[in-house]
């Protein structure tokens, strides 16, 4: 018998049927479970000579999955004392399946045509929930029929919130979750053992080496799998400090620190590495200035290098304000300097959105982390060129080729290798549709928010109530990320009012007149002046950002700012805050 019911997102479809004569069937083991790539979880029952095989399907989108599982033809013979009458079994399925049904109904009565509430858009025509308005469809063409960029998923927070805080992480992507779905139901064997249980795992990890190095133009065997982007960058900082040390020759050379040189805009696991080791009087480093849009200059990398330098580290894209470094014409100053010297970059934030090659960035060491690409948390990966020094955190067993202690975490590592296949297959539209979503957030930003006040420059032209932070050209910066400076505003005021319904990140933690210490270090190294500062939001897209997401999250975003300018505008010229009343701009110090 079958049971269909459709949504926008999924078709369910249940259907039973005995086959007392299937081989598969006959040939399984006593309460065996059969399954196939599904997320289903199934009780280990005890069955008898004939089963019957259920199978359930489940498909979203363009993806889908089926499990078949062995239960009992026959009950078990029931416990002394314990009847069960055909009346109470009929009874029992009737109010067990009402909640159910009953959900059932409800749920396909929501879906009517007739029943779904228009809302707002930004621009002021109707459209109906889960479809592109006319406006959307115009500026960003209609969503790609193949893969799943721009299609919703669905958790249902995603109606009430617009998540535009990619940068910070992202979902586990439907395909992703697929990959790791057999690691968690069915293989689950240590990967280092010699018995049958282990070479499922064991493979599968494999299979994940060869798709992340496929994806950043390595070796399989340069692959080093970590717990996390911290772990891989220091793995990096380390083996390059580490081998400073042990390549002395003489009593002169041990008493050399090594230097290590980054920008001022790294990742604090790389800054407060380096500022513990300097403490520590392990290592000394130089932090090279960055201009106004972010950008580090290569020959002042060049400059930076002196005879102890071991690594110069920099990260390929800024998780905040977007910006794409030179990396491969720093490493060629640096080395022109020091033909010793080891290069890292952090690649954490550019990964899936521009492409990432290790040969063609010119760098010994490259991080990458799985949950700003589609994986879970608690999966990384460290790329170490062959022949370049490596420097053991963890000690313990030989796993990673010896290099990382620690058994394996499978399902992760599956993960990443999946995610990793996902930027591969999707290079060349994904990149363009994220820059679609942000083009149209600058837009709406601009158009509704860059008139503000009376204040003028010196020749005389009013200035622009928004800054956009980062790159002017496009090249030069990721292509999801919107670093926007809303003068007149509080960021982290602001987003704590749309909480529910916007999700992303501010660039000051700004609640008092000391505001100016907890502005982003970012910020301040880029000298973005304090009015603009203290509103900066990030606003980041991915692979499932709708064009709902982007309409209601400007229009939100929007609605917010007009209203707390207006909210301190009504207060008195003296009890306004002060980024609001400054005449000059003025720099962060």
């Amino acid at each position: 018998r079958e049971v269909h019911t459709a949504s926008r997102a999924a078709d369910v479809s249940m259907f039973a049927s005995v086959s007392a004569s299937s081989p598969a069937a006959s040939s399984a083991p006593r309460g065996s479970v059969l399954t196939s790539k599904s997320r289903f979880s199934a009780v280990h029952l005890p069955t008898r000579r004939v089963p019957v095989r259920t199978r359930v399907s489940f498909s979203a989108s363009d993806a889908s999955h089926s499990a078949t599982v062995g239960v009992p033809a026959t009950p078990s013979p029931a416990p002394a004392g314990l009847r069960v009458s055909t009346p109470g079994l009929i009874a029992g399925a009737l109010f067990g399946g009402g909640p159910f049904l009953a959900w059932l109904l409800r749920r396909n009565d929501e879906d009517a045509p007739g029943n779904k509430r228009p809302r707002e858009s930004t621009a002021g025509e109707m459209s109906r929930e889960g479809e592109m308005s006319t406006l959307a469809l115009n500026r960003l063409g209609s969503r790609p029929t193949v893969g799943a960029i721009g299609a919703p998923l669905p958790n249902p927070l995603f109606r009430t919130c617009a998540y535009l805080d990619y940068n910070a992480t992202t979902p586990v992507f439907p395909e992703v979750a697929d990959a790791m779905a057999p690691f968690v139901w069915d293989h689950f064997g240590n990967p280092s053992s010699g018995h049958a249980f282990a070479e499922a795992t064991r493979d599968a990890i494999a299979k994940a080496r060869s798709q992340v190095a496929a994806c950043v133009g390595c070796a399989p065997d340069e692959i080093v799998f970590t717990s996390c982007g911290s772990e891989s960058d220091n793995h990096a900082i380390a083996s390059a400090v580490e081998h400073f040390k042990s390549a002395a020759r003489d009593d002169a050379e041990k008493k050399r620190i090594p230097h290590v040189v980054a920008s001022a805009v790294e990742h604090p696991a790389i800054l407060e590495y380096l500022i513990a080791g300097e403490r520590r009087g392990e290592l000394t480093y130089t932090a090279v200035p960055v201009d106004g849009e972010g950008i580090v200059d290569p020959a002042a990398i060049g400059d930076a290098v002196t005879p102890n330098t071991c690594l110069v580290t920099l990260m390929h894209a800024n998780n905040e304000v977007g910006a794409v470094q030179p990396v491969a014409a720093a490493a060629r100053a640096a080395r022109a300097k020091n033909a010793s010297v080891l290069v890292h970059c952090d690649a954490a934030q550019s990964l899936g959105k521009i492409d990432v090659n290790v040969r063609d960035l010119e760098v010994d060491y490259l991080s990458i982390v799985g949950h700003k690409i589609g994986a879970p948390k608690g999966v990384a990966a460290t790329v170490a060129r062959r022949g370049a020094p490596w420097h053991k955190l963890l000690h313990g067993g030989g796993q990673e080729g010896g290099r990382r202690a620690g058994t394996e975490n499978v399902v992760h590592i599956a993960a990443l290798g999946a995610a990793c296949a996902l930027i591969d297959a999707e290079r060349d539209r994904l990149p363009k549709y994220m820059e679609a979503c942000t083009d149209e957030l600058r837009r709406v930003l601009l158009s509704e928010l860059g008139a503000y006040g009376e204040e003028r420059d010196a020749s005389g032209a009013g200035v622009s109530g928004v800054r956009f932070n980062g790159p002017a050209d496009a090249s030069r910066r990721l292509p999801n990320t919107v670093s926007v400076g809303i003068k007149g505003v509080s960021a982290s005021v602001l987003l704590d009012a749309l909480r529910d319904e916007v999700a992303a990140s501010a660039g000051a933690a700004c609640h008092s007149g000391e505001a100016a210490a907890s502005i982003s270090g970012v910020l301040v190294a880029m000298g973005v002046p304090e009015e603009y500062a203290v509103g900066t939001v990030r606003l980041s897209v991915g692979r499932h950002t709708t064009v709902e997401d982007v309409e209601r999250g400007a229009a939100r975003i929007v609605a917010a700012a007009k209203k707390q300018r207006a909210d301190i505008d009504a207060l008195p010229e003296g009890e306004r805050p002060w980024w609001c009343v400054r005449k000059h701009v003025g720099m962060v110090k």
